[in-house]
């Protein structure tokens, strides 16, 4: 019998202490009003030394099984999107599976920056579809403090830390839960927007530390230009290749990195922005965890029921960039 994948519950994790625009005002040359009319920021939140992405990401699994009502053994596969990994080994997964409880489960990462959660979505979907699994959990997840310079003023005023998961069951009913992925990269985009030490290329070492390599480095002029532009089309596409149109939309949540990109892609949908779920004014660019905690806000707030229609889009690092559509499953 035909089987689709569908959200069953959604749920995320924050830091409590919280970096505010003016408090980036005392470290680098900026202006709390310079960063909230270019960025839509106002603040963001910072996880605190000692803890990691990890750390994050196995609260949020956890709120997913308080809000599903499930024992964290139930869970069969964790699948973490993230590009900020408490290390390269063991996966983040591994160390998930364990801080969480979920001890039946696999686990393993994914790396696709920003849009890193819509490429693990993609991938428990089909764990679901093939008739092999009824519980996958789906965590976008970064510490960005970990490798953000807060002497650089053009990349420090927009990261923030969060977790954010979901969890994906099977259902006969064809007309709920996910509908289709639109998934692409170009590795062109690899010089403008990247973490250039710690890999196998340049392992760490007092020339990488001393050059800053170990931090976030973006040109944000061919970044913006090139995100407006993807993010915006494979929104479009997505919607148009079903038959739809921005008017058929409940609820669109994009990746939040910048509102002057969210803005553009709500303008190229034609909808109103009250079906648009934004957030980054107090979480920043959270990169993988941006989408699944704007939705489980959403969430929370009552802007989700049974049969709407859904669209994610992101784009990131890499370059990497996509769109999701789903019909919600469920009334709060």
């Amino acid at each position: 019998m035909y089987k689709n994948a569908y959200i069953s519950a959604v749920a995320h994790y924050v830091p409590e202490k919280v970096l505010t625009n003016f408090d980036l005002e005392k470290m680098v040359d900026t202006s709390g009003e310079w960063i909230r009319t270019r960025t839509g920021i106002k603040e963001r939140r910072i996880l605190e030394d000692g803890k990691a992405t990890s750390d994050m990401a196995a609260e949020a699994v956890k709120n997913i099984c308080k809000l599903r009502g499930i024992d964290p053994m139930e869970i069969e596969g964790i699948i973490v999107a993230t590009v900020t990994p408490d290390m390269f080994f063991p996966s983040t997964g591994n160390l998930v599976q364990e801080k969480s409880g979920a001890k039946n489960a696999w686990s393993f990462d994914v790396a696709a920056a920003c849009s890193g959660f819509l490429y693990a979505l993609s991938i428990g979907t089909q764990y679901i579809k093939a008739g092999t699994h009824s519980k996958i959990v789906v965590v976008g997840a970064d510490k960005m403090s970990a490798i953000t310079n807060y002497r650089d003023r053009n990349t420090c005023v927009l990261f923030g830390d969060a977790a954010g998961a979901v969890l994906l069951e099977p259902t006969d009913d064809e007309q709920i839960g996910l509908i289709d992925f639109m998934l692409f990269s170009d590795g062109s985009g690899a010089e403008y927007l990247k973490l250039k030490a710690g890999g196998s290329l340049y392992p760490a070492s007092l020339e990488t530390v001393a050059n800053d390599w170990h931090f976030i480095y973006q040109d944000g002029k061919y970044v913006f230009k090139f995100a407006v532009s993807k993010m915006a089309e494979v929104a479009v596409n997505i919607i148009e290749k079903h038959g739809y149109s921005g008017k058929d939309l409940k609820l669109f949540v994009p990746h939040q990195a910048n509102l002057r990109i969210i803005d553009a892609t709500v303008k190229r949908l034609g909808i109103d922005y009250d079906k648009v779920m934004i957030n980054i004014e107090k979480f920043g660019n959270t990169t993988a965890a941006t989408i699944p905690l704007a939705l489980s806000e959403a969430w929370e707030q009552g802007k989700l029921n049974k049969n709407d229609l859904v669209l994610f889009a992101t784009f990131g690092g890499g370059f990497t960039w996509g769109s999701t559509l789903l019909r919600w499953a469920y009334d709060k």
